[in-house]
């Protein structure tokens, strides 16, 4: 697989065989990941990976959260801006009519949204995830440079024949994160990430992109 193919097969797989990730597999992808670029070489990411017996026991936690109504954890970074301007506003509102329209589930219907989303706390049946974190003390560039880690990442994975889901969910339960994973307190949870084969029974609509003449602007002759 080339990088183009790469790049264009991935997505947010929500649906996951119970099939183990090799772990020489995970150690390859995150060794090569390292080699993601970063301001000054500060490799600002905290990366914590769970399989087997961990891994069940914070699904196990989230969803006994999940069970008794228990509200999300205080957020610790704002994930979008309370007043999202267009064009990312109707771009978001999209996303949300293609996710759900896709599991048959309309707007009004909040009841079947919750349900659906609660999936993300079981990592949609995979059977490893990834959860990264960064230092509190670091700036936007730093969390830029996370953000290239984890496609960096995310890229490797498909290189093997593997899936993933970038999951800002889990932030909303830091907390229960931090009860199995135990990080030092000067670590903020950016995300998980849900990892595995692809379960190809569970069907989906692909989200679609912007033309390239909303998002880039050529400058010059070539």
């Amino acid at each position: 697989m080339n990088v183009y193919e790469a790049v264009t097969s991935r997505r947010a797989v929500r649906g996951f065989t119970d099939r183990p990730v090799p772990r020489d597999v995970l150690e390859r992808v995150l060794s090569s990941a390292a080699w993601t670029p970063s301001g000054s070489n500060l490799q600002p990411w905290h990366t914590y990976v769970l399989t087997g017996g961990p891994l069940a026991e914070l699904k196990k936690r989230a969803g006994e959260r999940l069970a008794v109504g228990d509200p999300w954890d205080e957020p610790e970074y704002e994930q979008y801006p309370p007043a999202l301007k267009s064009p990312y506003r109707e771009r978001r509102s999209a996303f949300g009519e293609q996710r759900y329209g896709a599991l048959g589930i309309t707007r009004e219907d909040m009841e079947a949204r919750q349900r659906a989303a609660s999936a993300n706390w079981d990592c949609f049946g995979a059977p490893a995830a990834l959860f990264c974190y960064i230092d509190r003390d670091l700036g936007p560039a730093q969390w830029s440079d996370v953000g290239m880690y984890l496609q960096t990442v995310m890229l490797l994975l498909r290189a093997e024949g593997l899936h993933s889901c970038a999951q800002m969910a889990w932030a909303k339960y830091r907390k229960t994160v931090a009860e199995v994973l135990s990080p030092p307190d000067e670590l903020i949870l950016f995300c998980g990430m849900s990892i595995g084969f692809e379960d190809v029974t569970v069907g989906y609509t692909r989200t679609g992109r912007a033309p390239l003449d909303e998002t880039v602007t050529f400058v010059g002759d070539c």
